[in-house]
């Protein structure tokens, strides 16, 4: 008798689940997904490594160890952004699942970055102490050095922290809308919704709040005051007695400038000649509420001071939180021998580099209100009673004052001189006045038209170029330094090598510096907040280059010994 096959083998074998058809504890699923959420990919971090690495290279500035640390932290996480996008991009193109790196591999990563980032790291900081001797800088202690690392890693896992955070949203959103849609449209449609509630919040309810927040806070300091600052109690000061603005709603700055500066004594010792005690006239933000009102009450009061009886009137843009740069304002009354009025006016709370990024709207209007106000007053003037007419503005005040000017032949028209500093890359007539520069005339130091009005110097103590061509009427000019970051920066850093490092460098600017691709945008950007006491010649400190500016636009014959004994005295005031 033939037996009969167990039919409860073939059972099992029917019914015996797939052995990847197992399901998991879910300890272990839990486990499994808690492990996804910190997998780290491998071309990814060789991408990050290469970012570090290259934050190392020298810039315009020198770099403090904990700054050096910010900016790796950074890059890091670009890099590694950048290396995952570019790994998804080829394993779509070849349509493989992503995999894990082999164990050896990680070893190799692991002695390649450590003896990668060692050597990067000392090579750098012999640039960095280079361009620190240069300038004469003395060298950071080791201890900051040590600092280093840690805040790289802490600025890297916080910028990854935000970016799986972000992730996880996408996430959400795509199985969020896979239960109505198909697949890749449920996942483009998580990355919009992501895109514009990031967009939203960093640009709209964040940002705005940020600089709500930053104005409370600036503001309550705006009520303080310098300590070395004194209530003037003569009329030739906005703030006195006899004066129309109130000392009280001067602010910090205001109270600062009206507060300071060299009296007829001062002048006097300096020049050997009878001088007058300069004219100082300010309005802070609390003098009225709004900028065109400021600036009526800025030149009532300077009428009333008499400003408009002076010689020399200087018209000065203020930066973030009101600051007229002190040196440039006292060179000027210095040379004048103190016949001379200089209204200004505050339009911020925020402090320069904060206003740098968020109060180019504020500027442009204080610019044009004040300057319009002071010329509305000049043209009432009879022409032979009339004072000669300048303005003045550093940084974002340049870019202030620059704004009340349509072009070339409007300053020459409007004014008997200008004198601008370290202009930034955003000011649109310095930008007008360098792309149309006579070719073959530099980037760093442009020559415009021959040089009939506008000029710029770099190069501290040369000749303003063209020495050989006559510079009849109003003198406009610019001082720049050719290390100066706010020059510099511009959006374009991040895909485009700039003109200024494809020619030969400028003073200062370190001969290993090179352009690279995001890196050099950021390296500029940290060099902004010039958190080095950089020496005067070097990056935005432009005290000396004041005395031979305004001697170059006041057509001033001015012995160089007197000169450099000018110098020293701004200097040390």
């Amino acid at each position: 008798m033939t037996s009969q096959p167990d039919r409860r083998d073939d059972l099992a074998v029917e019914t015996a689940p797939e052995r990847g058809d197992v399901e998991p504890p879910p300890e272990a699923s839990r486990r499994r997904a808690w492990r996804r959420r910190f997998l780290v990919s491998l071309p990814a971090a060789w991408t990050s490594l290469l970012f570090v690495c290259a934050s190392f290279t020298p810039s315009l500035l020198p770099r403090p160890a904990v700054m050096q640390g910010v900016l790796a932290g950074i890059l890091g996480a670009i890099g590694y952004g950048l290396g995952l996008a570019v790994a998804w991009g080829f394993r779509e193109l070849i349509e493989r699942p992503p995999r894990s790196a082999r164990p050896r591999w990680w070893v190799v990563f692991g002695f390649v970055s450590v003896t990668a980032l060692v050597a990067g790291y000392v090579i750098g900081l012999q640039e960095q102490n280079h361009i620190r001797r240069e300038m004469g800088i003395a060298a950071e202690s080791w201890l900051w050095h040590l600092l280093a690392p840690i805040v790289a890693a802490a600025m890297f896992a916080l910028l990854m922290g935000t970016a799986r955070g972000v992730r996880w949203i996408y996430r959400m959103l795509s199985r969020l809308f896979g239960r109505w849609l198909g697949k890749r449209l449920a996942a483009a449609l998580g990355w919009v919704l992501v895109t514009i509630i990031a967009y939203t919040v960093l640009n709209g309810v964040l940002l705005d709040n940020l600089i709500d927040l930053a104005d409370a806070t600036f503001s309550a300091r705006d009520t303080t005051t310098v300590e070395t600052a004194v209530e003037p109690e003569t009329p030739l000061r906005s703030g006195s007695p006899e004066s129309l603005v109130a000392w009280d709603t001067l602010g910090r700055q205001g109270r600062s400038f009206v507060g300071h500066g060299p009296t007829a004594a001062d002048i006097e010792a300096f020049s050997g000649a009878p001088a007058l005690d300069p004219i100082r006239v300010y309005a802070g933000m609390a003098s009225e509420e709004n900028v065109e009102d400021r600036a009526r009450l800025a030149v009532a009061d300077l009428e009333r001071a008499g400003g408009f009886e002076r010689e020399y009137l200087l018209v000065a843009g203020t930066t973030g939180t009101g600051w007229v740069d002190p040196p440039s304002i006292e060179a000027f009354e210095y040379l004048t021998g103190g016949d001379s009025a200089t209204v200004a006016m505050q339009y911020s709370y925020l402090p320069s580099w904060l206003s740098f990024l968020v109060d180019q709207e504020r500027a442009r209007e204080a610019g044009r209100a004040l300057f319009d106000a002071v010329y509305e007053k000049y043209l009432t003037l009879p022409f032979d009673s009339r004072p000669d007419l300048y303005v003045f503005g550093v940084s974002l005040g340049s870019f202030s004052m620059e704004t009340a000017f349509s072009g070339e032949f409007d300053m020459r028209n409007r004014t008997d001189g200008i004198l601008f500093a370290g202009s930034p890359g955003f000011n649109v007539l310095h930008t007008e006045f360098t792309d149309g520069r006579d070719l073959p005339s530099p980037y760093i130091e442009p020559v415009f038209r021959r040089g009939r009005t506008v000029r710029f110097s770099g190069d501290r103590g040369a000749p303003v170029e063209p020495a050989d061509a006559p510079w009849e009427g109003t003198r406009v000019l610019y001082l720049q330094h050719a290390t100066d970051p706010i020059l510099w920066w511009s959006n374009d850093l991040v895909w485009s090598r700039p003109e200024w490092l494809a020619e030969p460098r400028g003073q200062g600017v370190s001969d290993a510096m090179i352009w690279l691709p995001i890196i050099t945008f950021w390296q500029v950007t940290v060099d902004m907040a010039e958190l080095v006491d950089v020496p005067p010649g070097y990056g935005h400190t432009y005290t000396r280059g004041y005395v031979d500016g305004w001697t170059q636009v006041l057509r001033l014959d001015l012995d160089p010994s007197r000169a450099e004994q000018l110098k020293t005295i701004i200097s040390e005031e």
